[in-house]
């Protein structure tokens, strides 16, 4: 028994005969007779007798099309409530972020969250290897993710990509550092310095394996240090260099810290926004998305004022 049968039997209920059923239903008359004989085969009792030539419903018909009439009104309820949810402002958007996307984009998105009219977010923070980015979607509406250019791309054929933010990888170095007196930086400059880079799976140490294959050496690993604050600290203090992200953790100005942009590798790291996509069609989900959007586009916008702004004497 399917809902169709069951529809199919409401209307001769209401219109007493094939005829007026299928003109009903928009279909014809043999149809109808197909869809009742289906339905008949799954119960003992007589659904239907003939009275002339009209068709009417036993008792046991009448009872299945009053029950139809209970199934489509339940159907229609169910369907009205998922359209409320997914209209519904007040229902929270749960976001997920890497560390640097969290310190970037968690402070500005809950300011919005608390504004008139926003839907509540409740951000958290999920720091894993580039691979299990795509399994976080099962438990949040919208994953902040990153891979460099040069990876895999996400697997769009089960997940909804919004493309977010492409930022250049810079070497960070102290502003005393020899080869902060270059313009770019090559594999070749590289590859007798020390480096604080992040473990496995995380960017940008996929990158410095790309630099060490066109340098044709390996790089020096000093450190493992996932968090680029720490990364930025160490090069501070010291002759380490560091593989930074341009916007979303970039030093402050005027920092000992400066960046020097990479030549002869592909060096851009994509931030993107994971999710279902049934997830898409909640109205708080696409307007935290857009909040996303803003913020990455205020965010690169003010880079790249202050970089053009003249150092103060």
């Amino acid at each position: 028994m399917d809902l169709h049968q069951l529809q199919v039997l409401r209307e001769l209920a209401d219109h007493g005969s094939i005829a007026a059923t299928a003109r009903a239903l928009s279909v014809t008359p043999s149809a109808v007779s197909q869809v009742l004989a289906s339905l008949q085969r799954q119960f003992a009792a007589p659904l239907t007798h003939k009275r002339g030539r009209s068709v009417e419903l036993t008792g046991a018909g009448q009872a299945l099309a009053a029950a139809a009439v209970t199934v489509a009104t339940a159907l229609a309820q169910a369907e009205a409530s998922v359209e409320a949810y997914l209209e519904d402002p007040s229902a929270v958007v749960r976001v997920s972020g890497f560390h640097s996307a969290a310190v970037t984009f968690f402070p500005a998105l809950a300011a919005k969250s608390s504004q008139a009219g926003h839907p509540p977010v409740e951000c958290v923070d999920e720091d894993v290897d580039r691979d299990a980015f795509p399994a976080l979607t099962a438990s949040y509406d919208l994953v902040v993710a990153h891979r460099m250019s040069h990876t895999q791309p996400w697997p769009s054929e089960r997940l909804a990509v919004v493309p977010l933010l492409r930022e250049p990888m810079d070497v960070a170095l102290r502003a005393d550092h020899p080869l902060a007196q270059r313009e770019r930086l090559s594999p070749d400059c590289l590859v007798d310095e020390s480096f604080v880079s992040t473990h496995a799976g995380f960017s940008p140490a996929d990158l410095l394996e790309a630099i060490a294959a066109s340098a044709g050496r390996p790089m020096r690993v000093a450190h493992r240090i996932n968090d680029f604050t720490t990364a930025a600290a160490m090069v501070a203090q010291g002759d380490l260099v560091a593989l930074l992200p341009r916007y979303t953790a970039a030093p402050p100005l005027g920092s000992q810290v400066i960046l020097r942009p990479l030549s002869g590798v592909r060096a851009v790291r994509n931030i993107d926004v994971l999710m279902r996509p049934e997830h898409s069609l909640r109205r708080g989900v696409s307007v935290t998305l857009q909040s996303l959007r803003l913020i990455a586009d205020a965010l690169v916008d003010s880079r790249r004022a202050a970089a053009d702004r003249p150092p103060e004497r």
